[in-house]
């Protein structure tokens, strides 16, 4: 039974920073595309950051130099951290995983349930 359990959105202000933690189970967690999706509000979803299994990253550019993904395949748990974050960056924030090399896409085969991120 897969799962992908995320903490750590709230509620801040501009310039300050949250790290999301998506803790995994039930896939072989080091061997599969890890991905942080987020969902303004009206709008569709957008994948902002990808790690693969050999830990290479990418970003969207709205993101980058701001928000850093990484992974501990020893807690089988990925980690977004999001500096200098922005009235934009306002979303609901998830973690999704696939087998398949899809970066910054926005349908995965398992997904997390999602934290609300408000910077306002």
């Amino acid at each position: 039974h897969v799962q992908l359990v995320e903490s750590g959105g709230g509620v801040v202000q501009p310039g300050e920073s949250l790290k999301l933690s998506c803790a995994s189970s039930g896939f072989t967690f080091d061997t599969y595309d890890l991905n942080g999706v987020r969902q303004a509000p009206g709008k569709g979803r957008e994948g902002v950051a990808h790690i693969d299994p050999g830990g290479s990253t990418s970003y969207v550019d709205s993101v980058k130099g701001r928000f850093t993904i990484y992974k501990d395949n020893a807690k089988n748990t990925l980690y977004l951290q999001m500096n200098d974050l922005k009235p934009e960056d306002t979303a609901i924030s998830y973690c999704a995983a696939d087998s398949v090399y899809l970066p910054l896409a926005r349908f995965y085969t398992y997904w997390g349930q999602g934290t609300q991120v408000t910077v306002s």
